[in-house]
């Protein structure tokens, strides 16, 4: 189920910062949501694993069946099932619209591509799970350009190593797959494998 509640105090109980709005928060109030947060408890090995793995989804805003079936996918490719599943995730269209500074969150990043303003490889591609192979050109379609979401984003140069940025701002090409330490995901990935080996 898609979660429609405040995110701010979904930053505060995960621990990460989910929009620019939930990193001022965690600078103010660090600990976790409500009456009892101030509280520290023992968590259980179950529990940090449960923490780790909601961390992750949270952070690309996927279900959890969507988690589940990446992590399937990563179990049966070859090398580390937790490196895989990272790049799994990277690879996702919202996921490099985030990361090359065109929304600033990632649930902007989802819907600019539901509401078709991205283009890959020269035709519109609205499914925001949809993945983005090396060689392959994602930009902002020509009359979602002149929109001021993307004018802000288009002078921001955030893109990661990965990708490279095209000099009008609208357009990155993906070069190669992330490397783990190259993606600034918070989150001990070895524990979500864990919680998905059980």
């Amino acid at each position: 189920m898609k979660y429609i509640g405040p995110k701010v105090r979904l930053s505060r109980a995960l621990g990460v910062a989910l929009t620019p709005k939930g990193q001022i928060a965690l600078e103010k109030k660090a600990q976790r949501p409500g009456q009892h947060g101030v509280r520290r408890r023992q968590m259980s090995p179950y529990g940090k694993q449960l923490l780790e793995k909601q961390r992750l989804r949270f952070q690309y805003n996927v279900h959890e069946r969507q988690m589940r079936n990446y992590y399937k996918k990563a179990s049966r490719s070859k090398g580390a099932t937790g490196d895989n599943l990272m790049r799994l995730l990277e690879s996702r269209l919202d996921a490099v619209v985030y990361r090359t500074g065109w929304a600033r969150t990632i649930y902007a990043a989802r819907q600019f591509v539901n509401h078709g303003h991205v283009e890959v490889g020269g035709a519109r591609v609205d499914i925001p799970s949809y993945s983005v192979r090396p060689g392959q050109t994602v930009s902002i379609r020509d009359k979602s350009r002149k929109l001021q979401c993307f004018q802000e984003g288009a002078g921001v140069d955030s893109s990661p190593s990965y990708l490279e940025a095209a000099e009008s701002g609208f357009e990155v090409t993906k070069v190669r797959e992330p490397m783990r330490d190259e993606i600034p995901v918070i989150c001990d990935v070895l524990q979500v494998v864990e919680f998905y080996s059980r």
